[in-house]
């Protein structure tokens, strides 16, 4: 039997349990609930999973390595394990997607993704959570129209969140929000989409589905995105709005997918048809609405360190990451000025080696707004584990 690919499309870094090292594998789509760790003496067997071995060239492996019929049930146990998780590309993995996919479009609500793990999921502890996160903040700026704030978890950017959030005034309340966020998982070159008001410990937003609905028209979009179920970069925003505003407040959001051809080649995003179209069309909707909308991005910026995929550990405001400050501040600096061409061309020195997630957003934003001029209000960079670091920022926009 030839043995089924392992999928393509999930989470594998570190385990960063002490006690239980190896290759923690789960699945950021949650087609399955399972987190696997796979120790060190079996992550070799995991080459088996490419689509062109056989049960037999596995089995022999581990008989090789651990004897015989002792060997032979290892690696059928292997076989079992991952395929039951739904990490296989097989039966098993389609039904899961299929059942997910399903009940995500029979909802009439995007329910809550990372209540209970990211923030509080029972509404006094949340309450009590966002007024330390806001409290005591202020306006700074005037005329602000849009403002970025991080996607990470807000426990470990709080402070940028809070400097971006400050801005937003109360005779904001009956705008729509249109939240661009990064799509982690989403299709590159695609916007998704939903009209599925966001569901919190707070409440339930309202969406402006006219907006939606517009939208959707374009090429590049894809309605009722299933990546909005699980994607963390718009729920954040919404988390921090109904703290300021309200359950209800009405958001129209936007998941950017990557513009990655377009950053190792010579050209911009706008060189695919569909993307110039979409972004045309936001363009369109930002003149015509005006100060009827307000813009929200959910953005980080470079990723750093061996969870990412780099030889060596990173740590904050240190060595390497010192570097890494001009240069995150260089591009921050092409943002502010709405720099499109000088923003992307800041991108795809070294192949984008600083890894920035959120750049899709940003630019969508300074094609929707070219008017739009931003003030960075906070930087800062956060040891995500022991050995990676992230960076991200707190930034107003403001009209010309």
């Amino acid at each position: 039997m030839i043995l089924p690919k392992l999928r393509a499309n999930l989470d594998i870094m570190l385990s960063p349990l002490v006690d239980s090292p190896g290759l923690l594998i789960r699945d950021v789509f949650r087609y399955s609930d399972a987190t696997l760790i796979v120790p060190p003496p079996l992550i070799h067997a995991l080459y088996f999973f490419d689509g062109t071995r056989t049960d037999s060239d596995l089995q022999a492996a581990f008989a090789r390595s651990m004897g015989g019929p002792e060997g032979v049930r290892a690696a059928n146990q292997m076989f079992d394990t991952l395929s039951k998780a739904g990490f296989l590309e097989n039966g098993t993995y389609a039904r899961l997607k299929e059942l997910r996919h399903t009940a995500f479009a029979d909802s009439s609500v995007r329910a809550p993704s990372h209540a209970g793990s990211a923030y509080p999921a029972n509404i006094e502890p949340l309450v009590n959570t966002m007024q330390r996160y806001l409290g005591g903040t202020s306006p700074t700026q005037n005329g602000v129209i849009g403002i970025a704030a991080p996607h990470l978890s807000p426990e470990g950017g709080w402070q940028c969140y809070r400097a971006a959030y400050q801005e937003l005034t109360a005779e904001l309340k009956d705008r729509t929000f249109v939240v661009l966020g990064t799509s982690h998982y989403g299709q590159p070159g695609k916007f998704g989409l939903t009209r599925k008001p966001f569901q919190t410990p707070y409440g339930r937003t309202s969406t402006n589905e006219n907006l939606v609905r517009e939208l959707e028209a374009q090429p590049a979009a894809i309605a009722e995105d299933y990546c909005h179920a699980v994607e963390h970069s718009i729920e954040f925003q919404v988390l921090f709005l109904q703290a300021i505003y309200g359950p209800e407040v009405r958001v129209c959001p936007v998941l950017c997918g990557s513009f990655g051809k377009s950053l190792y080649e010579a050209g911009m995003p706008e060189d695919d048809q569909d993307i110039e179209r979409f972004l045309d069309a936001l363009h369109a909707i930002a003149n015509r609405e005006k100060e009827r909308l307000f813009w929200v991005l959910g953005v980080d910026m470079t990723h750093m360190g061996t969870r990412y995929g780099d030889d060596v550990a990173a740590h904050a405001y240190r060595d390497q990451m010192e570097k890494v400050a001009e240069r995150d501040k260089r591009r921050i600096e092409r943002v502010n000025a709405s720099d499109a061409r000088g923003f992307w061309e800041l991108l795809r020195e070294n192949g984008d080696d600083l890894r920035w997630c959120g750049s899709s957003p940003l630019y969508t934003f300074m094609r929707a707004l070219p008017e739009a001029r931003g003030t960075l209000l906070r930087y800062e960079q956060w040891n995500i584990d022991e050995r990676s670091v992230v960076s991200f920022a707190g930034i107003s926009f403001a009209k010309r």
